[in-house]
């Protein structure tokens, strides 16, 4: 699938691919965690108190639909949101990723 980019208009099939992907609440749960700072497989097992396979199958979803993007570091793997998919939205106190069909937005605050 080609990688959206705020700037330009996406397909219907793309932006579908891509609400499929955030359809799920350990997956949004996972985005607005990498909003912050990139983290570890380990670091989000710990943070959502799931286990590593679990976690791992999200990732992968997420991965394949273009949010975000994993590095090998030794035997772990870090993840981060997508460059092309970052956007802070400080302005309205409030930080979200621009898919180029729709935004999602995530408080600041919890």
């Amino acid at each position: 699938m080609k990688r959206a980019t705020p700037s330009k208009t996406i397909s219907a099939q793309e932006c579908a691919v891509i609400l499929r992907a955030v359809g799920d609440p350990t997956r949004l749960t996972i985005l607005e965690s990498l909003l912050t700072q990139e983290k570890c497989v380990s670091d989000l097992v710990t943070e959502l108190n799931r286990p590593q396979p679990y976690i791992s199958h999200h990732l992968r979803i997420l991965r394949q639909a273009g949010l975000i993007e994993g590095q090998r570091d030794g035997k772990q793997v870090c993840y981060r949101i997508a460059p092309q998919m970052q956007n802070s939205l400080k302005h309205r106190g409030e930080q979200g990723l621009d898919f180029g069909c729709c935004q999602l937005s995530f408080p600041t605050t919890r």
